[in-house]
């Protein structure tokens, strides 16, 4: 009988973990291509400057810039969303909605459609994001969900190890609407496995995310953005620039001083009461900005000034991604989570060490074996430490019932510093003349990198003087946070 027993038990957790890995597969392959998305887009920036040759840098960074402002500013709600309406729900709708938006991103007879539909692949993957991590994190057993988080990130790694070189075949054999085109069978196998495999949950309920508050958050993040893109086509002094700038800070403002009080806040600040969270949001908006700076300024500078063809730029750029994926998945299963935060400060202190090593040393001078490949390598494989690690710190840092709206607040963090690095990017390097206005973007993802160092400093702190890294999981109709 014991016997019996012991294999009953046995069976059950294997059925627990069968389930829980079935899951990850399924959100881990949601969050590869979202991120897959943005990083052959990137290597397809040279192609689709050449298809609109009219339109300006400025503009044309938009194609980024507006998947990553709609991304960013949607994020928190549709994070709370899920956990009104239920998780597996706005899964599968937003996997449609990016699905659907990539075929017309495929089709776009020109720049407007192209930006249009890019936008509605921001708002898909909006609600990819934080519903998959939440869904990851609630079907995991609470031991292994360091682990879980830690392939999730990856997944993400993986993704940018997989564009630039993936994008760069598709481009070369067809065309930079082949890079869209990819997304489709992807996401209609995605969406078919999550039905077979994700289980329905009772949803928490509660009112919708504050409308007005939500549109207050998309245009004061865009605001911001275009002014420091056109600054430099306009003028920082220009009336547009300085109400874009000015409009957009109000806005902003405007959102986060409804969110204090409403009821459906568009933005957890209630979360920021935990200062473990509240670091790791504010070290992952400069680790954003100093990635995705480093992820637009490489592709430019090799097509731009080393007149290297697309694939070849993408192939130049897969070892350094192939090692983001490998230090993301290493801080997820070596490092124990009581010295994640330490391992963060010491990777973005070497990711801003490897920037400043090109930024110094690189020209007009073709140096791939002697300074890009070992420099973007170790750039690499920090950086994937050092955001997977923010992923784990944030998500386990506030209780069950919140780690959809968790996981959004964090992941907005680092995609409104990515759309402020794309801008940067657009701002420094003007017009393209010389490489030294991309070297110097290189030197701006270093100073972000450092700054997002000087940040974790306070995760760190906040975590050491914390009595438990992670809060429990409880029910609450307001997430508890600690001190």
């Amino acid at each position: 009988m014991a016997k019996q027993a012991r294999r009953g038990a046995a069976d059950v957790d294997v059925g627990v973990r069968t389930s829980a890995a079935a899951v990850l597969w399924v959100t881990a392959g949601a969050t590869f291509m979202a991120f897959l998305d943005a990083t052959v887009v990137n290597i397809a920036f040279p192609a689709l400057r050449a298809s609109f040759p009219t339109t300006s840098l400025a503009s044309m960074s938009w194609v980024v810039s507006g998947f990553a402002i709609t991304f960013a500013a949607l994020l928190s709600p549709a994070g709370r969303l899920a956990d009104i309406v239920g998780r597996r729900k706005v899964f599968l709708a937003s996997i449609i909605v990016f699905t659907l938006a990539s075929g017309l991103c495929a089709a776009a007879p020109d720049y407007g459609v192209l930006l249009g539909a890019r936008v509605l692949q921001g708002i898909g993957a909006a609600g990819m994001i934080p519903s998959a991590l939440s869904i990851t994190l609630a079907e995991t057993p609470p031991a292994r969900r360091l682990a879980a988080v830690g392939v999730w990130g990856a997944a993400g790694s993986v993704a940018a190890a997989a564009g630039p070189s993936l994008g760069g075949v598709l481009i070369d054999a067809a065309s930079w609407r082949s890079v869209f085109v990819i997304n489709i069978p992807i996401g209609a196998l995605i969406a078919l496995m999550a039905l077979r495999v994700i289980p329905a949950r009772q949803p928490l309920g509660g009112p919708v995310p504050d409308p007005a508050g939500t549109v207050c958050a998309v245009l004061g993040i865009g605001g911001i953005v275009l002014g420091l893109t056109q600054g430099s086509d306009l003028g920082w002094s220009s009336a547009v620039t300085i109400a874009a700038l000015a409009g957009g800070g109000v806005l902003v403002t405007l959102a986060l001083a409804r969110s204090r009080h409403h009821p459906a806040p568009v933005i957890e600040t209630a979360l920021w009461r935990s200062r473990t969270f509240a670091f790791a949001n504010l070290t992952c908006l400069f680790a954003g900005a100093a990635l995705f700076t480093w992820m637009l300024a490489g592709p430019l500078y090799l097509t731009t000034f080393w007149g290297y063809s697309v694939l070849r730029a993408g192939l130049a750029i897969t070892p350094s991604a192939l090692a983001s994926a490998i230090g993301a998945i290493a801080i997820g299963r070596k490092v124990p989570r009581n010295r994640q935060p330490a391992a963060i400060v010491v990777s973005l202190l070497i990711y801003g060490g490897a920037g400043m090593w090109m930024q110094s040393v690189l020209g007009f001078r073709h140096l791939y074996l002697a300074v890009w490949l070992p420099a973007s390598l170790i750039a690499g494989t920090a950086v994937g430490a050092a955001l997977t690690g923010l992923s784990s710190v944030a998500a386990l840092s506030v209780p069950a019932p919140a780690f959809a709206g968790g996981t959004a607040l964090n992941t907005t963090a680092r995609q409104v510093g990515g759309a402020l690095g794309v801008a940067a990017v657009a701002a420094i390097a003007g017009a393209l003349t010389s490489p030294r206005g991309l070297l110097e973007a290189f030197l701006f993802a270093s100073w972000m990198s450092l700054a997002g160092a000087v940040a974790g400093i306070g995760l760190v702190l906040a975590a050491r003087s914390s009595q438990h890294a992670a809060l429990p999981d409880r029910p609450s109709a307001q997430p508890a946070v600690s001190r």
